[in-house]
């Protein structure tokens, strides 16, 4: 996997884009040096779906630190989401994380 400029320098943090690009590669059946990290950030998530609510679900309403791992590859754009407790999930319509929040809410 080819790092952006900014390489994560918390060690669980690194080790969601791990298993996020091994994830991602698997998913499109390429390499893993052929995903390109573009970001990779603590955020907060606005509620527990972490930024990816499916249809017909319901969530707690309640700030939830997490992650947000941004990752490209053949041209196109993927996002993993976690919490702090949960495991990650590749999230198809990804929603923002709380702006300007603080990752230790």
């Amino acid at each position: 996997m080819t790092p952006s400029s900014k390489t994560p320098a918390d060690a669980r943090l690194q080790d969601l884009v791990d298993k996020a690009a091994a994830d991602l590669a698997k998913r499109l059946a390429v390499t893993v040096d052929q995903i390109n990290l573009l970001e990779a950030a603590s955020v907060v998530w606005p509620d527990a779906s972490l930024g990816c609510p499916e249809e017909g679900m319901a969530y707690a309403q309640v700030l939830t630190p997490g992650y947000l791992i941004r990752l490209e590859a053949g041209g196109q754009e993927y996002e993993y989401h976690a919490s702090r407790a949960a495991p990650l999930l590749y999230c198809e319509n990804p929603q923002p994380p709380v702006p300007g929040a603080p990752p230790d809410v």
